[in-house]
Formats: C-alpha cells, structure tokens, sequence
C-alpha cells in the first residue's frame, strides 16, 4: 500500500526553524522525484522545493530559497524539508508529494495528507 506520512508540523515563533519529514511506503522512494508543496488560507496548493532521484538537483521557490532545504535519505524512505527563519507568509499545509515519469505508464503521482505549519507570535 502506498503511502507517505508527514511529521514535524507545528506552532512557531517568527524567526523559529522546523524540519519535517515525510516517510514514503509501498513503491520505489530512491526512483522518484519528491516535492514539497504548501497550501496557505484560502490559497491553491503551490510548489515549495523538490529534490530529483538522487539527490543531485534541488530546487525552491524564491520566497524560500536560502531560508528552507529539502534533503532526501534514500535508505530511510524518507525527503525532508529544514525550515528556518520562519515568517507568518509560511502558516500554511504543508504536502509531501513523489512523482516519476515512465515511458511506459506515464507519470505517477503520490501525495501525503499534510502537516499544518503555524508561525505566530
């Protein structure tokens, strides 16, 4: 069964840091490309930062870059996004997302239930 599960949401102070995690089961974790996306109050779910199979190439919005760094232990099943200097722009939900295009099948899509992230005072 797949699944991904994503932990480390939570209440932060502006200027604070979290990492959370997102622990993928029941398909090929090292073969997929994982993204973290977050969806803010009343707002679409945007892209935040995605990691290629690999390792190698990393990607992240300009609102986050230098401030956030997704990480992926292949071995743990596992992508992280490290979250500092946190600001109120960054309340949001916050989904863990794998991806991969075959030839064969086409894309493959999997998403975790999101992990709410506060930052407040």
């Amino acid at each position: 069964q797949v699944q991904l599960v994503e932990f480390g949401g939570g209440l932060v102070q502006p200027g604070g840091s979290l990492t959370l995690s997102c622990v993928a089961t029941g398909f090929a974790f090292s073969l997929y490309e994982m993204k973290w996306y977050r969806q803010r109050p009343g707002q679409e779910r945007d892209l935040v930062a995605r990691i290629k199979s690999g390792g190698g190439i990393r990607a992240y919005v300009p609102s986050v870059k230098g401030r956030f760094s997704i990480s992926r232990d292949d071995a743990k099943n596992t992508v992280f996004l490290q979250m500092n200097s946190l600001n109120t722009e960054d309340t949001a939900v916050y989904y863990c997302n794998a991806n991969r295009f075959e030839e064969s099948i086409g894309e493959t899509d999997y998403w975790g239930q999101g992990t709410q992230v506060t930052v407040s005072s």
